[in-house]
């Protein structure tokens, strides 16, 4: 723009200067004059051009490398092998291991047991099997005898037997016996409940 104005005050002083009573300057048609001011026009505009400030070029940016992502790597541990053995648990003398198994069908030699309430009370009864050393058979079993009444046992062992009678609430015959007896054939044993004993009469 600076070019453009510059040009047309010399145009005017170049015509002030004429009109003054300067020499006569050799007049140029409109043709000549118009291509000279386009051709002055164009190497203004050119200069303007360069002038400008060129665009710096960006510096090129690192590119990002993507860094692994560290992983856990597995450690081999060597396998231990153990073996355990069952340790039987420590014997209390004190404690009978047979008081809180209930014996039901125990194994061994077969026999018959009865068992006969000779009170005129209604019984609860508790019989238990000394541990046997044959077959470690051993536990506890219960009945309820009404009075004068007897019960006949098929599935029980030879063994030592203890027993346990005693009257229920409410009965006016007041029962509280016990006995004992060892058993050693399949013959048929027998147990006579009275108010304060259990006889063991044997087959």
């Amino acid at each position: 723009m600076k070019h453009l104005k510059s040009f047309a005050n010399a145009i005017i002083v170049v015509v002030m200067l004429s009109a003054c009573g300067a020499k006569p300057v050799p007049t140029m048609n409109a043709v000549d004059v118009q291509s000279t001011a386009a051709a002055a026009a164009f190497t203004m505009i050119a200069q303007t051009h360069e002038a400008l400030p060129s665009a710096t070029p960006v510096p090129p940016t690192d590119t990002p490398t993507q860094t692994p992502v560290p992983t856990d790597t597995p450690v081999v541990t060597p396998t231990l092998e153990v073996t355990f053995t069952s340790v039987p648990p420590t014997a209390n003398p004190n404690v009978d291991p047979c008081s809180t198994r209930v014996l039901s069908a125990p194994t061994g030699r077969a026999t018959i047991i009865r068992i006969v309430n000779t009170t005129r009370s209604a019984i609860t009864l508790s019989m238990y099997l000394n541990e046997t050393a044959s077959t470690g058979s051993c536990g506890y079993r219960g009945y309820s005898l009404t009075s004068r009444n007897d019960v006949v046992i098929t599935d029980l062992v030879q063994g030592c037997y203890n027993l346990w009678a005693w009257s229920n609430n409410g009965e006016r015959v007041h029962v509280n016996a016990s006995g004992s007896g060892c058993i050693n054939n399949d013959d048929k044993w027998t147990f006579e409940i009275t108010e304060s004993l259990i006889k063991f009469t044997g087959p």
